[in-house]
């Protein structure tokens, strides 16, 4: 498994079960009696396989459609010469916004957890924001050279969209990540924060690739 081979991961996981005398553990390979641990994925991932493909795909969603698609999505009045359409429409309703609103969705979690570790609404949730990514498609993203079709031909649109991606992002996405440390018994609560560290940044990976397709169909 890739997790299991990477030395950091190794490194934390061996590190937050030495204390665990109930943590599986083989012989050493020289026949010399020596006892190795194991880092205990098994069981970490029993307890938290749907919280870390949760993580997975709301960061891989995100990073389909940010900054890619929404930093070239332009003001439809951007012909009117104004600063606010040629100037500061991208870098405000793209990265500002986004930013602001992702910022929120991680500071709502300190008050508001819901749904919980494991009610179904929550992969619910987390599947749903896969409209995100037409919608950003549709809204004013130029060059177009292959979907010519713009649908959503005013600027509130990309703006609306933007700030539920972020807010989105920034509460569905923390929530597993508080979610992975607490189903699993105390001593598997470190190691279970790498491998829920493992699922995110396997997600941006996957949808920076997914980002570049994307831009090529539109």
């Amino acid at each position: 498994m890739l997790l299991s081979a990477s030395l950091l991961s190794r490194h934390y996981m061996l590190a937050a079960t030495c204390t665990n005398p109930g943590v599986r553990s083989e012989e050493g390979a020289a026949g010399t009696g020596s006892r190795v641990l194991v880092p205990p994925l098994q069981p970490i991932l029993r307890k938290t396989w749907v919280l870390g493909l949760s993580v997975f795909y709301v960061f891989c969603i995100s990073i389909m459609v940010f900054p890619a698609v929404s930093s070239g999505i332009q003001s439809v009045h951007k012909d009117s010469g104004s600063p606010w359409t040629t100037t500061y429409f991208a870098p405000i309703t793209s990265f500002l916004l986004y930013n602001v609103a992702d910022f929120c969705g991680r500071q709502a979690t300190a008050w508001l957890q819901v749904p919980g570790p494991t009610s179904r609404v929550l992969p619910t949730l987390v599947l749903c924001r896969s409209v995100m990514v037409p919608l950003l498609m549709l809204c004013n993203y130029q060059p177009r050279d292959h979907l010519h079709t713009v649908l959503f031909t005013h600027d509130v649109y990309p703006v609306v969209f933007t700030c539920l991606l972020g807010l989105s992002n920034g509460y569905l996405g923390t929530l597993p990540m508080i979610y992975g440390p607490k189903v699993v018994p105390r001593e598997l609560a470190e190691a279970t924060g790498v491998v829920m560290s493992f699922f995110l940044t396997l997600g941006l990976a996957v949808g920076s690739a997914f980002s570049v397709l994307i831009v090529h169909c539109i």
